[in-house]
């Protein structure tokens, strides 16, 4: 037997050192691992799945018709087969002629010489998050070979070696001085030891420009520092040296060349369209997966192009009433220290602070400024403008007749008949544009010369052939917001003029303007509210119009006025501007949601009541239906709660209510998705090639092929269309949206949501409102600044268009014996914006959300925040002015007050919001009336649950070990364990 002595237990203070750190990392990976699963849930569910909601209908309802929307394709492949025939269609008529010297097109398809980096890597669309799949998309030589040209192979492949090894940077988003992409053309040197081939491939040089759009990122307006070969005053979207040598070298060595703009953004086209050595120009925007097949056809003529511009292509950018305040400018008084702000979201670098801008261009930007300047004689129109709004050329000729037109009371429309008539040689559709022109007194309400009224677009017309077309006006459409004034629309007495137009400067060739006289100013007021609004529209946003209280020679931001515009334009902000005053301070403030629920009077609405409804057995009804009450009586703020804070693209299902769970999808040109590739739809052309083609019909059909792709892939709601405008050329996130002119963008987004709605789809418009450019978009919610004159005429536009344009008819069963009737929707999603309206959050503006969208306009359904992953996106704000669904995942974001009867309140009309939306679209499809649902969690969710509880279980015996260890050894050692050993040598010593 070793007589060796025994060794000395370990002190519990040095055996709590090791083991109380060991138990707390556990438990701390066990939260952090649960924590992360609920962030990345989307992610993980699109990977490992949702688990299964299965529909238990009653049994009288076994034979009933709960098909309520269904497809027309026998799957999905079907579908984008149909799509992708679709897409060529709309880039056909999407595409615009802009310059064709001597009938240069249409060609024979023969053997052409492609130069340009372009040529070799086209744009297809934007990145972010309207970025599509081209992982199949048709390139410019695959659609120039579908039309039966021949490609210099040797100069292409150089071509795509160049763009292989030189790739356009992407810019990091939100970075406030960036470029989305570099032009990144090949220098002219690349060519070098390839002229010999051109001979043999000498039937054309097609030149190919190309600039890419993104989210996050504007392009640059002053390219120092951007390209090695800067020139004086050079911006993004100008021909940079390299471009220009490139044209000068096809120029050299072929008799005719051709142009391609693959670019969203418009570009300074003066030099092509000026140059004699440059036979044809075409705009092809971003096309799409198969555009370019459309592009071959164009050039060959077996496709007439009938694309007109969305936006007025000026000649000098840098002269454009927008260009002084594009951008940003920080507030230097505002930090952490005195407003909630904080650091940029993606930029390290960036201090915390406040941003803003100021449309100081008001109603004048676009073709309305550059036609109104002309009139007033402020500029040359023909050396300002290259192209205007609304122009196209075609490979044959119109002749135009007014056949028709009513001569209503104020109170209704004015319709016009034109009969288009093809005299040319080839079959050719055309676009008869309407617009009018309102009487202008100087120093009164400010007015555009022309304004866009309506547009409509014929069939294919052969030669020889006639069409009539109606176009139409609501008289009370021609009022104008005075907010300095009335406080409300305003119809003033005088002469309007209606104008049939070829474009926004040129009237059709022998149609005289047609008359009408308003005989009395009329003011839609309280009293008298347009007969398209519920209530009447009035000033909402006094104080931000009146942030435009300086003058153009002194401090303070101004308005551009018609009056004078040389001594009222637009200039930079200056230091002063900079200082943001105290209310403007206020605005950036925390909000604070104990203040909202203690002035509140609410009353407490009843919870988790057993009324036994179903949500199915709502569609159909009105919103206001007092059925609406029973359903919501019976929700629990924790299910309230959980649906609207885990909106990141679905709504969450509610068991209780059978609510199945929804996939709501981005994007605008077709459905996408970054976090689950399962949901990438076909590829459509960018927003303004579809606004090119001016064709409603086109556009109904493109929503209709969206619901199509929907009903095969699970997906009830889809966040588009976008019908920002673009202010200026220069916004990185144009190619999400359809043009600079509201008009045209609400009349063809509703036809989009229209379409959508016909197959079940609910469409999240975006984004709602004023959201115009990417610079500073998220950090702290960029401060936008316009007169409300400016925001109801044209940024508010477009949405407001949808709201009251937009019908579908959707089936349900409407009684106890499963007849079916239909129900009347419209528009039933909107999503808001990141910016702020003046000094406020635009989704948690109530004047905004409430006041105009829901009160004025009528708007029912769903709001939905953008990607709400900043500061400033407060929830308890945002559900109290009207935003219902948060663009995000809890625990990210989360309300602050659940349990106030203001709180609470704000929480029911959101969930009602929802459902409203969901209980009328393609998701209830097999639900009959009375239905109940039965949801069982996806396997992995067990798993979750299991390791959990295993770990748990380990921690907590784990725990209980340590505790009865520390008890045993506690006799001796308590005084150790309270104050430490009184020999350090005492903790460690061990006798042998």
């Amino acid at each position: 037997m070793s007589d060796a002595p025994a060794k000395t237990p370990m002190s519990n203070r040095k055996y709590l050192s090791i083991w109380t750190p060991i138990i707390a990392i556990l438990i701390a990976l066990v939260i952090a691992a649960n924590l992360a699963i609920q962030v990345y849930l989307g992610w993980i569910e699109s990977q490992l799945g949702t688990g299964t909601w299965e529909v238990e209908n009653a049994p009288e309802a076994e034979n009933w018709d709960t098909d309520y929307h269904t497809s027309q394709y026998a799957s999905l492949e079907e579908a984008q087969e149909a799509a992708g025939e679709l897409i060529e269609e709309i880039a056909g008529e999407g595409i615009t002629l802009l310059k064709n010297a001597d009938d240069a097109l249409p060609m024979a398809a023969g053997a052409v010489t492609l130069f340009g980096r372009t040529a070799a890597e086209p744009v297809y669309g934007g990145s972010g998050s309207g970025s599509v799949d081209v992982s199949t998309a048709v390139n410019v030589r695959g659609g120039l070979e579908h039309a039966g040209f021949e490609i210099n192979d040797a100069v292409y492949e150089t071509l795509q070696e160049f763009a292989a090894d030189a790739p356009r940077t992407r810019i990091a988003m939100d970075d406030p001085e960036s470029s989305t992409f570099a032009v990144g053309e090949m220098p002219v040197s690349g060519y070098d030891g390839l002229t010999d081939t051109f001979a043999d491939y000498s039937d054309a040089a097609i030149v190919v420009f190309g600039r890419g759009g993104g989210e996050g990122g504007d392009l640059a307006t002053d390219m120092e520092g951007w390209d090695e070969n800067y020139f004086e005053g050079q911006h993004e979207l100008m021909l940079n040296v390299d471009e220009q040598q490139t044209l000068e070298l096809a120029q050299d060595n072929f008799d005719e060349v051709i142009v391609i703009i693959n670019s969203s953004n418009i570009m300074e086209a003066g030099i092509l369209e000026d140059d004699p050595d440059v036979d044809a120009v075409l705009w092809t925007g971003a096309p799409g997966q198969t555009g370019f097949n459309a592009l071959g056809d164009i050039l060959t003529g077996e496709i007439n192009p009938s694309g007109r511009t969305v936006d007025l292509w000026a000649s000098d950018f840098s002269a454009d009433p927008t260009f002084a305040n594009f951008g940003r400018w920080e507030y230097t008084n505002i930090d952490s220290s005195n407003a909630s702000v904080i650091g940029g979201s993606n930029n390290a670098d960036m201090e915390d602070g406040a941003f803003f801008v100021e449309i100081e261009e008001g109603i004048y930007y676009g073709y309305r400024f550059y036609e109104t300047a002309a009139e007033e004689g402020f500029l040359d129109y023909d050396d300002a403008v290259v192209y205007p709004f609304g122009f196209g050329l075609s490979y044959t000729d119109f002749e135009w007749e007014l056949t028709g037109s009513t001569e209503p009371d104020v109170d209704g429309v004015i319709e016009m008949e034109v009969t288009v008539t093809n005299t040319g040689d080839v079959a050719g559709k055309d676009t008869v544009q309407l617009y009018y022109t309102a009487p202008y007194t100087p120093g009164g309400i400010e007015k555009s010369h022309v304004v866009l009224a309506d547009f409509a677009k014929t069939d294919v017309l052969a030669p020889g052939d006639s069409e009539t077309v109606t176009v139409e006006v609501a008289v009370e459409e021609m009022a104008s917001f005075d907010y300095d004034g009335a406080g409300a629309f305003v119809l003033e007495e005088g002469t309007y003029e209606l104008k049939i137009q070829t474009d926004s400067h040129n009237l059709a060739e022998g149609i005289d303007p047609v008359e009408y006289e308003v005989t009395e100013t009329i003011v839609y007021d309280e009293s008298n509210p347009r007969s398209s609004d519920d209530v009447a529209a009035t000033n909402q946003f006094d104080e931000v119009s009146a942030h435009f209280s300086g003058s153009a020679d002194g401090e303070g931001a101004h308005l551009m006025s018609r009056e004078d515009f040389g001594a009222t334009f637009p200039t930079a902000p200056t230091e002063q501007d900079q200082q943001a005053s105290e209310d403007i301070i206020a605005g950036f403030q925390k909000y604070d949601e104990e203040a909202a629920a203690e002035a509140s009077e609410a009353e407490m609405p009843t919870t988790g009541a057993g009324n036994g409804m179903a949500l199915i057995d709502l569609r159909g009804l009105e919103y206001d239906d007092p059925a609406w009450d029973e359903l919501l009586d019976q929700l629990t703020v924790n299910e309230m709660t959980t649906m609207l804070l885990n909106g990141a693209y679905n709504t969450d299902g509610i068991a209780s209510i059978a609510k199945p769970r929804t996939n709501d999808i981005d994007g605008p040109h077709g459905f996408t998705s970054f976090i689950n590739r399962d949901f990438n739809g076909a590829a459509y052309p960018s927003a303004p090639v579809i606004a090119a083609t001016w064709n409603k019909d086109l556009l109904y059909r493109m929503g209709e092929a969206l619901g199509e792709e929907a009903l095969h892939m699970g997906v009830s709601g889809w966040y588009a269309p976008g019908v920002n405008l673009h202010r200026s050329p220069f916004a990185g996130r144009n190619f999400e949206y359809y043009s600079e002119d509201p008009i045209i963008s609400g009349i063809l987004g509703a036809e989009v949501v229209s379409g959508a709605a016909s197959r079940g789809l609910y469409t999240y418009t975006k984004h709602f409102a004023l959201n115009d450019q990417e610079l500073g978009r998220v950090d702290n919610g960029i401060a936008t600044w316009a007169d409300e004159q400016t925001m109801r005429e044209i940024y508010f536009k477009p949405f407001e268009t949808i709201v009251k344009e937009s019908s579908a008819e959707i089936p349900y069963i409407a009684d106890e014996s499963g007849t079916i009737e239909t129900a009347e929707i419209g528009s039933m999603a909107m999503m808001s914006s990141f910016n702020r309206v003046g000094a406020t959050w635009a989704g948690g503006d109530p004047a905004l959300l409430d006041d105009v969208l829901r009160q004025e306009w009528g708007f029912r359904g769903v709001v939905i925040t953008d990607f709400n992953l900043y500061e400033y996106m407060y929830p308890d704000q945002s559900i109290a002015a009207g935003t219902d669904l948060q663009l995000t995942m809890a625990p990210m974001k989360s309300f602050e007050d659940t349990s106030s009867a203001e709180a609470v309140t704000n929480i029911r009309t959101a969930t009602h919001n929802v459902l409203f939306a969901v209980a009328n679209s393609n998701a209830m499809n097999g639900f009959a009336p009375g239905a109940e649902i039965d949801y069982t969690p996806p396997t992995w969710r067990y798993i979750q649950l299991g390791i959990t509880v295993v770990i748990g279980l380990l921690i907590a015996f784990g725990g209980y070990r340590v505790v009865r260890r520390v008890q045993r050894h506690s006799g001796g050692q308590a005084a150790v364990i309270a104050d430490g050993p009184a020999n350090p040598a005492d903790e460690t010593a061990e006798t042998h």
